[in-house]
């Protein structure tokens, strides 16, 4: 892209809002800000349409795997135009693409995949997860595999908004379920109280921002 600066500069500038104004100002994640704040979080823009992302994402990834002080880190994808689905087996052929690059047991992140479409579901906390997730753009949280030591230890530090959903291997279920069921839990009880209508107006707000902002760029292409 001939503006990829312009790509990445409203991709991250949205990111943060979500971030901000959503996680944090809602209370999604009790280490989403500290871990913002102590530099463990990393957004980067892969500014590829789907058909060309796979190595892009892959090489993000070795870069984020290099610094060791980021434990979360987000690819978000500003050009996707990809839906729910669509986007999460992209997300699986970039978990398999990247498991093959490294031995079994070694494998440094666990993905997990966030999109900006998903209808609120108050039916069950679970059920809710996918409507908290709806970041601006089609986006990958990676989780470096060693904060699950955190986890095990019942003393999570420096975590994002992490889903917990992916932590389904080798973990014992005393430790994890209870953790993802208080924090789901607590999530549900945040939007009965503040109103599923506001959330969901806030989040609007992003998107209407998004579009607009992004046709501005895809006009000066």
């Amino acid at each position: 892209m001939s503006n990829t600066k312009g790509w990445e500069r409203e991709a991250l500038r949205l990111y943060e809002r979500y971030e901000l104004e959503i996680v944090e100002a809602c209370g999604l994640c009790p280490w989403a800000e500290r871990a913002r704040l102590e530099g463990h979080v990393q957004p980067r823009v892969v500014v590829a349409k789907p058909a060309a992302a796979l190595e892009p994402s892959l090489a993000a990834m070795k870069e984020i795997e290099a610094n060791l002080q980021v434990e979360v880190a987000l690819l978000i994808y500003p050009l996707f135009d990809l839906d729910r689905v669509a986007f999460e087996a992209f997300v699986t052929r970039v978990r398999e693409a990247n498991a093959s690059r490294h031995a079994v047991g070694e494998i440094p992140f666990v993905m997990a995949a966030f999109h900006p479409d998903a209808p609120p579901d108050l039916t069950t906390p679970e059920r809710l997860i996918p409507f908290l997730r709806r970041t601006p753009d089609p986006t990958i949280q990676l989780l470096r595999s060693d904060t699950l030591d955190h986890v095990r230890g019942r003393a999570p530090q420096g975590t994002q908004f992490v889903d917990l959903e992916v932590f389904d291997f080798s973990t014992p279920a005393d430790v994890i379920a209870p953790l993802r069921e208080r924090i789901a839990r607590a999530n549900l009880g945040t939007v009965q109280q503040l109103g599923v209508g506001e959330l969901d107006r806030r989040l609007r707000d992003i998107r209407r921002d998004r579009d607009e902002a992004y046709r501005a760029l895809a006009a000066r292409e």
